[in-house]
């Protein structure tokens, strides 16, 4: 009995220890091809964009940071809109004066790809400012969208930005008109109603954030009458928007008026407004003027008609009864009637002249 169970521990302890082998040998393979697996994972996803992109909006990278005059640096762009015109500029004190910052001359202008991505080499020029310097991408057709990313252009002079002396914003309009058009009701004498969309620029240093215009009417001579409208949204430094905000006149108004935009104490664009004559309102009192006298006529003899005394009948004429026995009209003598002969106490007629004897 002994003997058997000297025998059997060996070989239990070695069933152990292979079961232990055969476990850790697994786990390496299992390790070595999640290496494998994630290795190829990371040759075939590509790398992440810039962080701006995830949010769906328009991001631009530079090969290098710094360049001088001369050289050339590779400007790349994710998330714009599928086969975009833009164009690339080089601009100083962070584009804060708008295009006036960059230098325009060696710009380049592109295509972007079906995805929505791009890359190009920009020459580095100097800007007519001097930096912080970026590289600004933007959109020529469509909607509007820009990007910018810090560039610095060795040797150039850097300056501190220019402090604003009223808040850090600085608006500016690049383009403006009114749109809509007159209704059947404007005819007949509604108030006009139109929008004024205008594209806004901020040439300022710091973000205007829900600015309140003041939009104004004026007629003629007359100083225009204002009314605070605030729009919704913000507006970064460098960028635009288009902003629009309703426009409405008294009712019945016509003639040329002026529309007016004016942010703090600044006007910043008039655009002109010929609003047509309400000939409905005329036609009215046309019709006005023809049917209420004719009604006010049509009633004053009806009034009359019923307050007037009636005449109270006359005695019937007696006819005349005529020699041969029928009736005379009452307008006719019995020797004036139509078809009566005449007879003539003086003279004998033709007529009742006998003839002679002896005559045949």
């Amino acid at each position: 009995m002994a003997v058997p169970q000297t025998q059997t521990e060996p070989d239990g302890r070695h069933g152990v220890r292979s079961e232990r082998v055969n476990a850790g040998t697994h786990h390496r393979r299992y390790a070595g091809l999640l290496a494998a697996l994630l290795t190829a994972l990371a040759l075939v996803v590509p790398p992440p964009g810039p962080a701006a992109a995830a949010d769906g909006r328009p991001a631009v990278t530079v090969s290098r940071e710094q360049a001088g005059t001369g050289g050339t640096v590779t400007v790349s762009g994710t998330g714009w809109r599928p086969r975009a015109l833009l164009t690339l500029l080089i601009c100083g004190q962070n584009m804060i004066g708008g295009t006036n910052s960059c230098a325009n001359a060696e710009g380049r202008a592109l295509t972007t790809g079906a995805d929505g991505t791009f890359h190009r080499k920009l020459p580095v020029a100097e800007p007519p400012k001097p930096c912080p310097c970026v590289v600004h991408v933007a959109t020529v057709t469509g909607e509007a969208a820009a990007a910018d990313v810090a560039f610095k252009v060795a040797g150039h002079p850097v300056e501190p930005l220019p402090e604003q002396r009223t808040g850090g914003e600085r608006l500016s309009v690049l383009s403006a008109r009114l749109d809509g058009s007159s209704g059947l009701l404007t005819w007949f004498g509604a108030p006009p109603q139109r929008r004024l969309v205008v594209t806004v620029g901020n040439l300022g240093s710091t973000a205007a954030r829900d600015p309140v215009f003041q939009v104004g009417t004026s007629h003629g001579v007359f100083a225009p009458g204002w009314e605070e409208q605030q729009w919704r949204g913000t507006i970064e430094p460098g960028k635009k928007a288009q902003v629009k905000l309703p426009v409405e006149l008294s009712a019945a108004a016509h003639g040329d008026y002026q529309v007016s935009l004016k942010y703090g104490r600044k006007v910043l664009v008039e655009q002109p407004w010929g609003v047509g004559r309400p000939w409905g309102v005329t036609l009215f009192w046309i019709l006005l003027c023809v049917v209420v006298p004719a009604a006010v006529f049509r009633i004053g003899m009806a009034v009359v008609d019923k307050v007037r005394p009636r005449t109270p009948p006359t005695a019937p004429i007696p006819l005349v009864t005529t020699a041969r026995g029928g009736t005379a009209l009452p307008w006719f003598t019995p020797d004036t009637l139509p078809g009566a002969p005449t007879h003539h106490l003086s003279a004998p007629s033709e007529e009742n002249r006998p003839n002679p004897k002896g005559t045949t």
